[in-house]
């Protein structure tokens, strides 16, 4: 029998700055391990979403829990990947991906060993001793990715880290973020305002509505991977989140 994965997060939470109400009552749990992907109209309050999952932000009304006890980046591990990417520019490739595991005083041979598989994955090999001004943004990007998944994060948030991207080197980079996922499973939220995107990588889809933000529905994907965006129960699933998005369906509890 399968056995089922535990809550890992818990989010039951509203924010306002001053009168401007951003989210009202977002709500929704992610499992241990699970890919979730977030999308949003621009301007509802997706970025928010993420400084509140990391810590560094508190709600006005509400919580993120993870592991049952409030978020918070001095007592949790919690790795972020930026729309733009966030490298050291005086430390190589290969230090730049050990950063987490250094600060957490991992034995050397180990930190050798999994940045080695990491920087593999990624497909970085031969750029270990490269500094960041040296290589292209994809790889800047790969490395930040790498980073990421190289501790053993409690939660990983990524604020549409490939949106700056050409298509090519995206949809290369979406079947490596997925290599790497299963390969060290983490529990990662992934904001996109790209719907083909989010259901080529998700275990579910969370879609907020326009401000103030709540969650319109969660989208279980249960299309088996690696995923074919030109499939017709590839395209199903994407036209059922675009209407979704699109407000053309109601609030849960709501008549359409």
């Amino acid at each position: 029998m399968k056995q089922e994965r535990a809550i890992k997060v818990r989010v039951n939470e509203s924010h306002r700055y001053g009168d401007l109400l951003v989210h009202d009552g977002v709500e929704f749990d992610v499992l241990e391990n699970e890919f979730l992907c977030v999308c949003g109209q621009s301007g509802c309050g997706k970025t928010t979403l993420l400084d509140i999952l990391s810590g560094l932000m508190k709600p006005s009304q509400g919580h993120v829990l993870i592991d049952g006890v409030p978020a918070d980046p001095k007592k949790q591990n919690i790795s972020f990947v930026f729309q733009e990417p966030s490298n050291l520019p005086w430390l190589t490739v290969r230090d730049n991906v050990a950063t987490g595991l250094n600060i957490k005083k991992t034995p050397k041979n180990e930190v050798r060993d999994i940045v080695d598989d990491i920087i593999r994955m990624v497909g970085l090999q031969g750029f270990e001793n490269y500094y960041p001004h040296q290589i292209s943004g994809g790889m800047k990007q790969r490395v930040a990715i790498a980073r990421a998944f190289a501790t053993d994060a409690d939660l990983i948030l990524m604020d549409e880290p490939f949106v700056s991207l050409d298509q090519h080197t995206r949809e290369k980079m979406q079947q490596e973020i997925l290599d790497i996922w299963q390969h060290r499973k983490r529990t990662v939220i992934f904001v996109t305002h790209n719907l083909e995107e989010a259901v080529f990588l998700g275990d579910r889809v969370i879609i907020l509505t326009n401000k103030p933000a709540r969650v319109r529905e969660a989208v279980p994907i249960s299309l088996p991977r690696p995923r074919n965006v030109l499939s017709p129960e590839f395209n199903l699933v994407r036209t059922y989140c675009a209407e979704s998005l699109n407000m053309t369906r109601a609030p849960q509890g709501e008549a359409a």
